[in-house]
Order: C-alpha cells, then sequence, then structure tokens
C-alpha cells in the first residue's frame, strides 16, 4: 500500500519523492511573460526600449486589431549580429549589463533580458535584423517559444520585430484584454509619450490603414509639443527651462567621501487655468525613462498646491536628469517604478522649481475664446489629437472645455456696468478696518490704440503678442464694477476682470501666512469668550493642533467636557465666523494631517481664515478700495489663484477684441 507523498519502492520500503521541481523553460517564460507582458502596450514598450537602446533615429509602429492581432516595430538601429539574433531569446540574455555592478548604475531603458523570450513565449514572434558588421542579416521565427525558422536573408541596417496573434496560446490572459480602441489608446498614449522624450527622433504610429501620428525629427522639445499637441495647449503652458541643484559631497558610514550629485530638471508645466480631470496629461521621465512616480507626483501636486482646486491636476511634461547610481530602476517587473537614493532632495527640488516657474511666470487666465483651436499649420502632422478623436480613441490627450451653447448662454445672469464712486479715506473690510493712503496715484499713462482702415496692418509695436502675466496688475486703471462682484479695469494690453472675493481672499492668504512666519499675528480679544462645543473626533483634532491653532492668533483653552473657549482670534476674523472657521480647520485636520505636511495643515488653516475674512461678492466697492485690492494683488506673491485654486482675474486680449470686431 503506497502513501501520498512516496515515490518508487526501493529495497522495501517507498522512498520519498522531493515536492520541489524545477519548471521547464517555456512555463518559466510564461510566468515571466505574466509580469512583463501585461497587454499589447507593454509589448511596445519593450520593443521601443529595445529600438531607442540600439540608437535608432526612425521607429515605426504598425498595429491591427489594437494589437491582438499584429505589433511590428521597424528601426534604423544598430541591429543584432547572426549569432546575436539567436541568442537574444535566451532568458536573461543581455548586451547591457556585465556585472552586479551594473545594476546600480544602468543608463539604458532595457537591461534585463527578459522581454524578448517573454514575449515570444506568448505569441508567434518574427525578428528581421542586420548589423552594419554583416553583409546579410537574420531572420528568426519563434511560436509560443519554439524556434521554428532561422536563416539568412537580405536587409537593410536595423531590426523589425513583428509580434502576431499575441496570447494566442494563453486564452486566460487574451480574454481579459480590453476592447480594441482601449488597447490603442494605451499604445497610442505610450507613443506620444516616447515621441515627446526623444524629439531628435522620428515616430510613426499606424492602425490599420490610419496614421495616428507622425512626428519628424526636430531640433527643440517646444517644436515636438506643437507637433503633437498643437499651438493651442502651448500656448498654456510655461517653459521651465534647464533648473540645476547640486547636493555638496558627504562622508559615508565608513569614512568614504561620497561625490557630490547634480540634479537637472526641464520641460513644460500648465498654466494655473489649466485644470484636468486626472493625470493623463502628467508626463514623468527620469533619464529620458517613462515612469509612474509617487514621489514625483507629490512634488507636482504640492508645487500647485493654493493654485488649484485638489480636484484638479495639471498638464506636466518633467524630464529630471541625473547620475545613474542616484535612480534604482530596478524595483518594478515593468520598469515603471524608481527608487531615488535621496528621495526629500529629488521631492523638494521638483517642488521648488515648478513652484519658482509658477512665480516667475506669473500668468493669467484669458477669456475663453468662441473660436476652437487654432490648428498647427507650419510643423507636419501636428494635428494628433483630431485624429486620435476620429479614430474614435479615448486617448491621454485631453481637449479643452468646449464653447458655451445657446441655451447655457440664456441662463447666464445680466451684470451692470457701475461707474467708479468718489474715494473714502478708509476701507471697512469685515470687523476692523484698513488704513488707506489718501495721496492720489499718479495718473495712468492714457491707453493708445492705433486702430488701422480696412487695408491696413495692426501696428507690431503695439505688442499684440506679448505674453499675459499679473505683472500687468500694477498698471491697472479701474473702470468699474459688474454686478458689485467683480472689477473691471484696463491696461496696455486688453481688458481684465478681477473677482474681488478671490483677490482679497489671496491677499489676506499670503499676509497671514507672513504674520505666522514671523511669530507676529495680530489678534482682537472677545469681549465674551466663544463657547465651542466639539464632537469626540474634534476634541482628538484640538488636542493634537492646539499649538499651531494659536499660532495663527486662536487664544483657546478647554472649559469641561468637549468645550473650548475661544478667548481671541485673528485680526481679520469677523467675529461672526470664528466658530465656523474653526469648525473648518478642525475638519481640515481630521481629513489631511494624518497624510499631509504640517505645511499643508497651515496653508488649510490659512485658507479657511483668508476665505471667511475676505469681502464677498455682491458689495458695492468705492474707488479706494478697488484701488487697494489691485495694488495689494499685484504685490502678492502669487496673484494667479485663490488659495482654493480659483483664477482671481481673466483678461481679454487686445489681439482677441480687435478679432472680435474683425479689425485683424
Amino acid at each position: 500500500m503506497s502513501r501520498r507523498g512516496y515515490g518508487r519502492r526501493v529495497g522495501g520500503y517507498n522512498e520519498p519523492m522531493g515536492r520541489i521541481q524545477v519548471l521547464p523553460d517555456e512555463l518559466a517564460n510564461k510566468i515571466a511573460a505574466g509580469e512583463v507582458v501585461e497587454r499589447p502596450a507593454s509589448v511596445v514598450k519593450e520593443l521601443l526600449e529595445n529600438s531607442l537602446d540600439a540608437g535608432a533615429t526612425e521607429l515605426r509602429i504598425d498595429v491591427e486589431a489594437g494589437g491582438r492581432r499584429l505589433i511590428r516595430i521597424a528601426d534604423n538601429g544598430a541591429g543584432m549580429l547572426r549569432d546575436d539574433a539567436l541568442l537574444a531569446f535566451e532568458r536573461h540574455a543581455t548586451s547591457k549589463i556585465r556585472m552586479t555592478g551594473d545594476l546600480f548604475r544602468i543608463a539604458t531603458l532595457g537591461f534585463r533580458g527578459e522581454a524578448l523570450p517573454s514575449i515570444a513565449s506568448v505569441s508567434r514572434l518574427t525578428l528581421e535584423t542586420r548589423s552594419a558588421e554583416e553583409e546579410v542579416g537574420s531572420v528568426v521565427e519563434i511560436a509560443g517559444g519554439r524556434i521554428i525558422r532561422y536563416e539568412d536573408i537580405a536587409l537593410a541596417r536595423g531590426a523589425t520585430v513583428a509580434v502576431r496573434d499575441l496570447f494566442y496560446n494563453v486564452p486566460a490572459r487574451r480574454k481579459f484584454l480590453r476592447s480594441e480602441q482601449t488597447e490603442m489608446a494605451h499604445i497610442a498614449s505610450l507613443v506620444t509619450h516616447y515621441s515627446l522624450a526623444h524629439p531628435d527622433k522620428g515616430f510613426e504610429l499606424r492602425h490599420g490603414s490610419a496614421e495616428l501620428l507622425r512626428a519628424a525629427p526636430v531640433q527643440t522639445l517646444r517644436e515636438r509639443v506643437y507637433q503633437v499637441f498643437g499651438s493651442r495647449v502651448l500656448e498654456d503652458l510655461i517653459d521651465l527651462g534647464m533648473i540645476g541643484r547640486e547636493i555638496p559631497g558627504t562622508v559615508d558610514e565608513e569614512g568614504g567621501q561620497e561625490p557630490p550629485a547634480r540634479f537637472h530638471l526641464s520641460g513644460f508645466v500648465s498654466r494655473p487655468q489649466v485644470r484636468k480631470t486626472n493625470r493623463n496629461s502628467i508626463f514623468l521621465f527620469v533619464n529620458r525613462r517613462l515612469i509612474r512616480d509617487r514621489l514625483l507626483l507629490h512634488a507636482l501636486s504640492a508645487a500647485y498646491h493654493n493654485l488649484i482646486p485638489p480636484a484638479s491636476y495639471p498638464f506636466a511634461l518633467l524630464f529630471l536628469d541625473c547620475a545613474a547610481e542616484e535612480v534604482d530602476v530596478n524595483v518594478h517587473p515593468a520598469k515603471t517604478e524608481v527608487r531615488f537614493t535621496r528621495g526629500s532632495f529629488v521631492h523638494d527640488f521638483v517642488r521648488d522649481a515648478i513652484r519658482g516657474a509658477l512665480t516667475a511666470s506669473r500668468p493669467v487666465s484669458s477669456v475663453p475664446a468662441g473660436s476652437g483651436p487654432q490648428p498647427a499649420a507650419e510643423l507636419p502632422f501636428s494635428d494628433f489629437s483630431e485624429r486620435m478623436r476620429s479614430a474614435r480613441f479615448d486617448t491621454a490627450v485631453e481637449e479643452f472645455t468646449p464653447p458655451l451653447s445657446a441655451e447655457q448662454r440664456r441662463e447666464l445672469p445680466e451684470f451692470v456696468l457701475h461707474p467708479r464712486q468718489p474715494a473714502e479715506p478708509r476701507l471697512d473690510f469685515g470687523s476692523g478696518s484698513i488704513a488707506v493712503d489718501n495721496t492720489p496715484p499718479p495718473a495712468p499713462e492714457r491707453l493708445k490704440l492705433r486702430v488701422p482702415d480696412t487695408h491696413g496692418a495692426f501696428p507690431r509695436e503695439a505688442a499684440l503678442d506679448a505674453p499675459p502675466g499679473m505683472q500687468a496688475l500694477a498698471d491697472l486703471r479701474p473702470l468699474g464694477q459688474l454686478q458689485d462682484s467683480f472689477i473691471i479695469a484696463a491696461s496696455r494690453d486688453g481688458l481684465w476682470i478681477i473677482d474681488q472675493h478671490v483677490a482679497h481672499e489671496r491677499i489676506l492668504f499670503e499676509k497671514v501666512l507672513r504674520e505666522w512666519a514671523s511669530g507676529k499675528v495680530e489678534r482682537q480679544q472677545l469681549l465674551v469668550p466663544l463657547m465651542l462645543e466639539l464632537t469626540a473626533s474634534q476634541q482628538i483634532e484640538y488636542e493634537r493642533i492646539g499649538g499651531e491653532l494659536l499660532a495663527a492668533g486662536f487664544e483657546t483653552e478647554p472649559f469641561g467636557n468637549r468645550t473650548v473657549a475661544v478667548k481671541s482670534v485673528p485680526a481679520a476674523v469677523p467675529a461672526s465666523e470664528a466658530e465656523r472657521i474653526l469648525l473648518e480647520i478642525l475638519e481640515i485636520a481630521e481629513s489631511e494631517m494624518r497624510r499631509a505636511s504640517l505645511d499643508d495643515l497651515r496653508r488649510g488653516m490659512a485658507a479657511s481664515i483668508a476665505c471667511r475674512a475676505a469681502i464677498k461678492i455682491n458689495m458695492r466697492l468705492e474707488e479706494s478700495k478697488i484701488d487697494y485690492l489691485l495694488r495689494e494683488l499685484a504685490r502678492t506673491e502669487y496673484p494667479m489663484s485663490c488659495p482654493h485654486g480659483r483664477p482671481v482675474a481673466l483678461r481679454y486680449a487686445i489681439r482677441d477684441i480687435l478679432k472680435g470686431f474683425h479689425r485683424i
């Protein structure tokens, strides 16, 4: 009688059989394919990276049936020698690394040597390649991991890899693929990413007979952005230039000297008025490698904190370059995640660099034009978004908000223009008075606009093409109010509409933060302490942030069970709003403090104080109050948005006005 777990009988006894077995290569390759080849876009990624590592300058990608039927990538790279063409399909065969130390200084996109054998194990793959050292090329055909053809063939230098019938021998994986349109959208997004990372190379993407992308080699990243997204997107982007920062060398634990490390950041970020509903318009590259990194995403989010609403995302095309030793790319099977040696430094560097660029540009939102996006006619095949829409693919390229319909326009309120009122010596904002300098400011230069006749051209010296910026705030000439809510002002470059509530909110927000940092918060004593009853969770948060409340100007003390006595509040806070502000701050602490930094908590508290203390809409303002708002707004560090991310001002440019009147 035999027992479970025992094998053959030897000498009257059952010899135990081991439970651990070495998997056959065919099964091992399929398991590896499950990690590397998630979907057709994964195949495109691996093959594209191989082509780029081979020095290709022209890449063509042909796809059929969303990648199920065919994925073919042809390049003019270095190609392979005859023997290497066959050896490349052995597991972990690679030309990128030689020893263990190479894993910590990887400078190529591929390095593990598992992509080709993994792809070949779940498809019918054909490789055609020739290197410059040989006169003839080689062709290798593999089906399900088994070689069925290997011979010489006449070819041009480079390599072409055709992957047919993906997952034909793994039906369980094939049935989990999404629709043809969805899979093609992932491929299109991936090729778009790599075309942006390599503007000096040519990319062509075709799906069946439809050409989705053709990007000829260009000199600069700006030209490539223009090719892919068109002029309308480019107008709303801020060029970071090349920003560098260096970490001085340090002494390690063993007494050795670590060399200094230098990081460079370049690319484009959108102006705060561009708000996306998801992260699909964020393109991140580290040493030109496409990645998805939480640390960099958080740094980008922190840079836009208090500039765009919390549920919105910017457009960003960021390239972080550093020494290969500073980043570990061998932490994810698909090589889409990385780990930085100095993560905290990288986070702060990226955040500060983007924030500094936004501050320097001080962009202003433009009034949406009624016409659609301008076609990019000078560079070839720049209407990528339009072709993708016509192909009915939901890509990562998002379009701008369409113009309002006639029905929506009828629902808009009618605004009344109020004339300017005589000046008064003091401003009463909330509970206190703000002194105003009654010395009349110098009369602004009268706006001059030379309008051409029907046959003339608008003079270039009028600076119609000057980029919009909040620097013009200091020179605005107030005209009045719309609906007691919006300030109308004129400048040399156009007409401005300023939301008086969010403008004052930005002013107070930065004032509170400055006072907070200097420890000189102005307080007002309450005649009768405010008794605030808290819930159990609010009581816990109150005990945790009591010191921050005091630093912000709220003098409080416990008064019985779950009751707090508020003795003083910041000077800018109306006494009637004190209870609501404190409850909002406790909600911020409860929802954010466990995952956000102390600085984020302080900004949230300052935003609540500023919002409640700021002047409201539907409030008539005299000329002196309007002048005060514009003057103080011009002095703020970030006049573009309120602390909650809403735009402060809209600008209707002279060019748009002239177009509206058919003057140009």
